[in-house]
């Protein structure tokens, strides 16, 4: 299998004038981009990096991120990239664990970067200028040789979870997991040559990964968006004729509630897909009347293995996350067994496990043996969520592990109350968690943002009217000014159960 580097530069002989990147007023062509990646490549060796060394990354969606990402597979070096939002404590241990030989940073990170003791050991590098190295020093004249340093089984990228039980876990990736994550991707999205995408999912997380490389494979368009902004998206779609979207469910909700939507043309638009969380009922629905997509999937995978599964067709079966990726294959076993053969029933809630032969599995965590023994037996990656399979062989994510809410003695997920609630015409957004409760052990409780008004006693009838069977429904409702999320959009439930939102 070929590696990252000879990927770019496949996509450079196929089609040298073809747009690759935009960024602003900055627009090159795959070959020009090739040159200019191949000169940083050179310059983070004038760094002191060779092949095998980490480096960290600390930035937003620009065009010094997504060529750094390049140069590093071209030079072997092991993209390293974390949170640009990251506090000195995150940023040090990320430097600490992954032993990174340099960091590269910008203005919104460098109080971090600087905080961090574990920095100041190191090369470090700032866009934008400062008190470190400039960034313009790692560029080299014209006329760097293109020349890959890796192979396949060479590492290509380290992420890190993100956390939130603790620090943050490494997931090194090789090159040709990263490559075959990458053309599954085109192949399960049904992307054509020149397609174009809206490059906001953060380079730090793996759909951003994904879509960068994916772009390359098929000579596309990677449109730079530095951070999340609704009206600016807007207008690079338009402006750009962005032809597919790729991001999270809240993200997708920001466009639809912008007030530039209404005037907005995505008529360009024609492929949808979503992954990271769950999508409720209510926004599959307004995603399907708002953009009519020729395509619509739901992609569920993780960090660890890229791909579990995909739907393609996700607002015909809400709720469904489809069936085994390309390169994969899934499992639900009993609640509780370490037995990757203890099959769940069809219609039984179970543990979703996959199998660590797939084509884009990694091996397991950097420097974590305790995590390891937890999460890789007999072969299988336990996922850590819960789901079941429908009478079709369909696979439906109802959760985490952790999220499971025990009231009255029955197990209850959140995604299933949040998408009936999500369908109501008032309802925004929607988080459902278990609070303390004397006689019950944890009261199912739902965390509301209004669009209208509308009072707990009208969902009360709405959850009712429903399907959903009576011990699942809410039986307190907060009306919030927002959900609290992580900043690639996922629920943070600890911040509900702490307290920690304004009510409404």
């Amino acid at each position: 299998m070929l590696d990252l580097g000879r990927t770019l530069i496949q996509a450079a002989e196929r089609d040298p004038d073809a747009l690759a990147i935009v960024d602003g007023a900055r627009r090159q062509s795959y070959g020009e981009w090739l040159a200019e990646v191949a000169g940083l490549a050179e310059g983070l060796g004038r760094l002191g990096l060779a092949k095998g060394d980490h480096l960290a990354l600390l930035l937003q969606n620009n065009w010094e991120m997504a060529s750094l990402h390049w140069a590093c597979q071209l030079a072997g070096i092991v993209a390293t990239p974390l949170n640009w939002r990251a506090d000195a404590g995150e940023v040090g241990h990320v430097l600490r664990d992954s032993a990174a030989r340099a960091v590269v940073y910008q203005d919104v990170s460098a109080a971090a970067v600087g905080a961090a003791p574990e920095s100041a050991g190191i090369a470090r590098v700032m866009v934008g200028g400062g008190a470190d190295t400039p960034f313009e020093d790692l560029l080299s004249p014209a006329g760097a040789e293109a020349r890959p340093r890796a192979g396949a089984e060479d590492l290509s990228l380290m992420l890190y979870t993100s956390g939130t039980t603790g620090q943050g876990k490494g997931v090194p990736r090789r090159h040709r997991v990263e490559r075959a994550a990458a053309l599954a991707h085109v192949a399960q999205n049904l992307y054509r040559f020149g397609e174009r995408t809206l490059g906001v999912m953060p380079l730090y997380h793996t759909m951003g990964v994904r879509s960068l490389l994916a772009m390359a494979l098929v000579n596309g368009v990677f449109v730079c968006l530095p951070r999340f902004d609704a009206a600016r998206a807007l207008a690079l779609i338009a402006a750009e004729r962005v032809t597919n979207l790729y991001l999270v469910p809240t993200l997708y909700h920001d466009l639809l509630a912008a007030p530039e939507f209404a005037g907005a043309d995505v008529s360009s638009v024609r492929k949808l897909g979503f992954a990271g969380a769950a999508m409720t009922d209510g926004l599959l629905q307004r995603l399907d009347a708002a953009f009519r997509p020729d395509l619509f999937v739901n992609h569920y995978g993780s960090s660890e293995v890229y791909t579990f599964t995909i739907d393609q067709r996700a607002a015909a079966k809400p709720g469904s996350a489809g069936k085994a990726g390309l390169n994969q294959r899934i499992r639900v076993i009993e609640l509780n067994s370490n037995d990757p053969n203890s099959l769940a029933a069809a219609g039984e809630e179970g543990q979703i496990i996959a199998d660590l032969a797939g084509d884009e599995s990694f091996e397991g965590y950097h420097n974590r043996p305790d995590a390891d023994a937890r999460a890789l037996i007999d072969g299988w990656y336990f996922t850590g969520d819960v789901g079941h399979f429908d009478a079709d062989g369909d696979l439906f994510v109802t959760g985490r592990t952790d999220d499971m809410i025990i009231t009255g003695g029955e197990n209850v997920l959140p995604v299933e109350i949040e998408s009936v609630l999500s369908l109501h015409p008032a309802v925004g957004e929607v988080a459902v968690a278990g609070l303390p409760d004397e006689r019950l052990g944890q009261q199912v409780t739902a965390f509301v943002t209004r669009v209208a008004e509308v009072d707990a006693e009208t969902l009360d009838v709405h959850c009712r009217a429903s399907t959903l069977a009576n011990f699942k429904r809410p039986r307190a409702y907060v009306f919030v000014r927002e959900i609290p999320k992580s900043p690639v959009g996922k629920i943070l439930r600890r911040k509900l159960l702490a307290g920690e939102y304004e009510e409404a």
